[in-house]
């Protein structure tokens, strides 16, 4: 798609959102316009996800300078395969996260993992080329589909930030599961825009609206 479509386009979701979901519409009008593009830098941001996992956002991107310092500026996946891994521990990253870099380095180079014309395929499908990787799950793969590749009909109900923006919202009494998130977007129509309405949940829980 072309950036002018791809504007086009979001300002359509923007726009149906804020006619369908009065929640959003507050939200919206306060806040920054959504960010998502897409670009291409596709083991980068893989790399970022793995390495951030099940951190704060300081500290992901503290760990992630560091790695950089250590393996180099752009990373490449037949040097990670190569460092020890009691030296790539310096940047911070856990045994197990060595371990899934190292799993998605071998399967890019082995082409068990086709990232080049990824973003060709469907939305099930790249969930389930990511998957085949050590340590990327649905979550991992609906924030590449979201962050990376800017697919705009991507509801990641696992999320907690998505759970906890919904439950504070929308008046639920506890974190929705998948089935109160999916019913809460049904009921206001999200789709087919839910990784707009999902970025504008996330903003909301950033205390930084305008």
């Amino acid at each position: 798609m072309k950036k002018s479509d791809f504007t086009l386009e979001m300002q359509r979701g923007i726009d149906h959102l804020s006619k369908n979901d009065p929640v959003l519409r507050s939200i919206i009008k306060r806040s920054k316009p959504c960010s998502l593009r897409p670009h291409r830098d596709y083991y980068i941001s893989l790399l970022e996800s793995i390495i951030g996992q099940q951190l704060s956002m300081k500290a992901a991107a503290s760990i992630n300078r560091r790695f950089i310092q250590l393996v180099g500026d752009p990373p490449l996946p037949e040097k990670i395969i190569q460092y020890d891994d009691e030296f790539l521990r310096t940047a911070g990253l856990s045994y197990s996260k060595i371990k899934y870099v190292k799993d998605l380095s071998l399967k890019i180079l082995n082409n068990e993992v086709k990232l080049k014309q990824i973003h060709v395929l469907c939305d099930e499908d790249i969930i389930t080329e990511l998957t085949r990787v050590k340590g990327i799950g649905l979550w991992t793969a609906q924030m590449f589909l979201i962050f990376t590749l800017a697919r705009l009909d991507v509801l990641p109900y696992l999320d907690l930030g998505i759970r906890k923006s919904i439950k504070n919202l929308y008046g639920l009494r506890k974190l929705p599961e998948q089935a109160g998130v999916e019913k809460i977007a049904k009921k206001y129509n999200w789709k087919p825009y839910c990784s707009i309405a999902s970025w504008y949940l996330w903003r909301s829980l950033d205390n930084q609206l305008e």
